[in-house]
């Protein structure tokens, strides 16, 4: 049961996912008091994802995901060492399986140079059957600086550190905030609490709490079910690593892959199908006021009717699990039907645009008293530390007290508790 929430805090946080959680342990001479819906921290993006350290080769140099991600990989790896987290910078490979697919990698490998990531090399057949025997390619990238961490972990223990200073209230979903007296006053299911500044890291529910805060997110969340299978634990000797394909440059999605978890299990997937329910995570979810949000959205049938093949070929493979294996087998051919078994689910809170276009990057916004969190897709999960030490940053100078992000950041990762 939740405890009975403080009446006064300088900041309230909505959302104990791990960006939300992020920006709360960033925030220094503050109270501070983190409202979660659901009874856990970390119930959806963050506990569902597929625990993987990104390296940032992907984003475009410049980008705000390509500066956090590249920033919060480093901070990331010097928390789990401090914090004991258990983690593997075990590297990866994105693989290129026909020629035609060469320019896009020298692309890649442009990218991940330009965001900083001077280990990535180009490696040929003979050194890829060294290091993934399994696997077919024509040209790849060896991208060692990637890892795998258990994210639900890393909130965990970010949780730990904002109860050090404030307070981490679970089973308390933010209803409303009303303007009184100066101060704000947020109202969670489980009581109220008065604050100077909210900040919303609200994840699949983000463009919802922005409009109740009395905003105009300019965007609409769109939920993706990203659905994987498990390599059976015989078969597992098929995937040393990590191994992926050289994605579409028109979709922030990554395509089909094999990723190697903490565990030493081996997940396969996922895909990208539009489901009818925000915590959708299962085939044949359904909210109606999730589905009534989506499809009255203009953006969403400029995008359906710009991507319909593609669409299709998702929802097929999502019903098909001959064609989810035959999408393996262009990376790993001898993977079979028989090889892989259905595993969990994770649903993408993906904002869209009125003009039917897939908000690409990091997107906050402010507005008096308050900073919302409106896209913070993969790599959020990598880039947290520094994602909260920007929201971080924008609540100290709506408190009237800036600090520089710079000190943010090396207090985030330079504390007690790592």
């Amino acid at each position: 049961m939740a405890s009975t929430l403080q009446r006064e805090s300088d900041v309230v946080v909505v959302g104990a996912g791990i960006v939300g959680l992020a920006a709360a342990r960033a925030i220094i001479d503050a109270t501070v008091t983190v409202v979660e819906a659901e009874p856990r921290v970390a119930a959806h993006q963050t506990g569902n994802n597929s625990g993987v350290i990104h390296a940032g080769l992907y984003y475009r140099p410049g980008s705000k995901k390509a500066e956090y991600c590249t920033e919060g990989r480093k901070a990331l790896y010097r928390y789990c060492e401090q914090r004991s987290i258990p983690h593997d910078n075990c590297g990866k490979r994105v693989v290129a399986t026909h020629d035609d697919q060469v320019p896009a990698l020298d692309e890649l490998e442009r990218r991940a140079r330009a965001n900083g990531i001077d280990s990535v090399r180009r490696v040929g057949p003979s050194e890829i059957e060294e290091i993934e025997p399994h696997a077919k390619a024509v040209a790849a990238l060896h991208v060692p600086v990637t890892g795998i961490v258990d994210y639900g972990r890393v909130a965990e223990c970010y949780a730990e550190d904002v109860r050090e200073r404030g307070t981490v209230e679970t089973t308390a979903a933010f209803l409303s905030v009303e303007r009184r007296d100066g101060r704000l006053e947020v109202e969670p299911t489980a009581g109220t609490v008065r604050c100077r500044v909210l900040g919303a890291g609200a994840g699949l529910q983000s463009d919802r709490v922005a409009r109740a805060c009395g905003g105009d997110p300019g965007v609409r969340i769109v939920p993706f079910r990203g659905e994987y299978y498990e390599v059976v634990p015989e078969r597992r000797h098929l995937v040393r690593h990590l191994i992926y394909p050289v994605p579409d440059p028109r979709f922030p999605f990554l395509g089909v892959h094999f990723t190697r978890r903490i565990g030493g299990e081996i997940e396969a997937g996922p895909n990208a199908v539009l489901t009818l329910k925000r915590t959708g995570y299962r085939k044949g979810s359904f909210s109606a006021r999730d589905a009534w949000s989506t499809l009255s959205y203009p953006g969403f049938w400029k995008l359906a009717t710009t991507y319909l093949d593609t669409g299709a070929a998702e929802i097929w493979r999502s019903l098909s699990k001959r064609a989810f294996v035959r999408s393996l087998q262009t990376l790993v051919p001898e993977v079979t039907t028989g090889d892989v078994r259905p595993a969990g689910a994770g649903v993408r809170a993906q904002a869209l645009g009125r003009d039917g276009k897939l908000i690409d990057d990091f997107h906050i916004v402010e507005a008096a008293g308050m900073v919302h969190v409106l896209n913070a897709p993969s790599p959020a999960a990598t880039a947290s530390l520094s994602i909260g030490a920007a929201i971080a940053e924008r609540v100290h100078e709506q408190l009237g007290r800036p600090v520089a992000a710079t000190t943010v950041r090396a207090g985030t990762s330079q504390t007690s508790n790592g």
